[in-house]
């Protein structure tokens, strides 16, 4: 869980809050804009995933690392 008390200053930092619960008390998903590839989420995306069709989350974090080990080699 996230504590409220460092909203602000994490908010100050760069970090959106880009998913909120339903009544909005939890927050569910945080990104930094500025980073290649970082996103937290509380929710459980593998779930919904398979290998065949996987969550669009860990498609595209894979996509990420491959891209990313690609520009270091």
């Amino acid at each position: 869980e996230f504590n409220k008390a460092y909203f602000t200053r994490m908010e100050e930092k760069g970090m959106v809050f880009s998913g909120l619960s339903p009544d909005e008390s939890l927050v569910e998903i945080v990104e930094l804009p500025e980073h290649p590839w970082f996103l937290g989420c509380q929710f459980h995306p593998e779930f919904k995933s398979n290998p065949m069709r996987p969550h669009p989350l860990f498609r595209e974090f894979v996509g990420a690392a491959k891209a990313y080990s690609l520009k270091k080699a």
